[in-house]
């Protein structure tokens, strides 16, 4: 983006006036971009930015918490997973505190990586926490795939993993328009946002640079003035129409639709993945028979209004008090790409 055209972007959204503007940034990593550079302060008071449900740690419900504590503490399972998963609270408790009381909980880059500490520990049962959008879904899936052929029993997945489609439809009416987050379009495509756009549900995908955001922002108040219906990619660079034939279908060789919960949204309907039949070996949920589980999130949190953009955590009583990043309450404060977190760290009147 050359000088003169960041220059305009700037202009656009610092002197719109007109009718308020509800934009919602989907991906956690866009909050935290946005607040690190001031893009918020740029914005004109018409434009109001309200932050969505693209964190994958802060959308996994609290019984999935559950479940893998269960797993650790019960079924005497060695659980895998990303870091940030480990701190985020359950109903009664957390990975963290599992692992205090003698759970075995070690943390991993890739789900290969727990197909490999498998491999290597035949004797332990290896649960890798499956979380996530289409970005790391593939990665699961290849996972569970490698684990298959080289006939590695040891290892299975407690899935979490979700699609956005259903989640933008359950939105529709708490944004005029959505930034799309770069690394999931990479993956889907822009086919998919066809039938949101037929639909009345508008977006601009975009990257993660200030220069990308503030060029999409941009965009978007200039679509929304015009009233016209609209998908725009302004992240050309990664994002193609057809997206990742090779990604998409490793997803489709491993998984099925189903309905899935989303802290904060309830079930949203063919939201979720669930391993195929031919992969059920490996489906942890049936693995170990669990029971079906249903969490408790502490009443004080506001996670999940906040994923649905009907707060800012600074509505919340407990934030910045009682939930803080060293004593967590909830799972967006838990996250590095929770909003929570994004309101701590940065701080300001927004």
């Amino acid at each position: 983006m050359s000088s003169e055209t960041l220059d305009l972007a700037r202009d656009i959204i610092s002197n719109y006036s007109g009718r308020t503007l509800k934009i919602m940034e989907v991906c956690g990593t866009h909050t935290h971009q946005i607040f690190k550079y001031g893009i918020r302060k740029l914005l004109s008071s018409d434009i109001s930015l309200i932050s969505g449900p693209g964190c994958p740690v802060c959308v996994t419900p609290t019984g999935f918490i559950d479940e893998a504590v269960m797993l650790a503490l019960e079924k005497n399972a060695t659980i895998a997973t990303f870091g940030d998963l480990v701190r985020v609270p359950g109903s009664e408790q957390s990975l963290a505190l599992a692992r205090s009381k003698g759970a075995k909980i070690n943390i991993v880059y890739s789900p290969l990586d727990a197909v490999e500490y498998a491999k290597n520990n035949p004797d332990e049962e290896v649960v890798f926490l499956a979380v996530g959008f289409e970005t790391t879904t593939p990665s699961a899936a290849l996972a569970v795939k490698n684990a298959k052929e080289k006939g590695i029993s040891n290892f299975s997945i407690l899935g979490a993993n979700k699609t956005m489609m259903n989640a933008y439809r359950m939105l529709k009416d708490s944004a005029d328009a959505f930034l799309y987050p770069g690394h999931v379009c990479a993956i889907t495509g822009l086919k998919e946002y066809d039938e949101l756009k037929d639909e009345g549900i508008y977006g601009v995908v975009t990257g993660f640079t200030p220069k990308e955001i503030l060029g999409a922002l941009a965009m978007t108040v200039k679509k929304l003035e015009k009233g016209e219906a609209f998908e725009e990619n302004c992240y050309k660079r990664v994002v193609t129409y057809e997206g990742s034939p090779s990604a998409l279908k490793l997803i489709e060789e491993t998984f099925d639709s189903c309905d899935s919960e989303w802290r904060g949204l309830g079930i949203i309907k063919d939201s979720g993945l669930c391993l195929k039949k031919k992969y059920s070996d490996f489906d942890a949920r049936k693995k170990f028979n669990l029971p079906e589980i249903t969490g408790h999130p502490n009443p004080h949190c506001r996670c999940g209004e906040v994923l649905q953009g009907k707060c800012t955590p600074k509505d919340c009583k407990v934030f910045g008090k009682g939930c803080t990043p060293e004593h967590p309450i909830g799972a967006c404060m838990v996250s590095g790409e929770g909003a929570c977190s994004a309101f701590y760290k940065y701080g300001g009147d927004f």
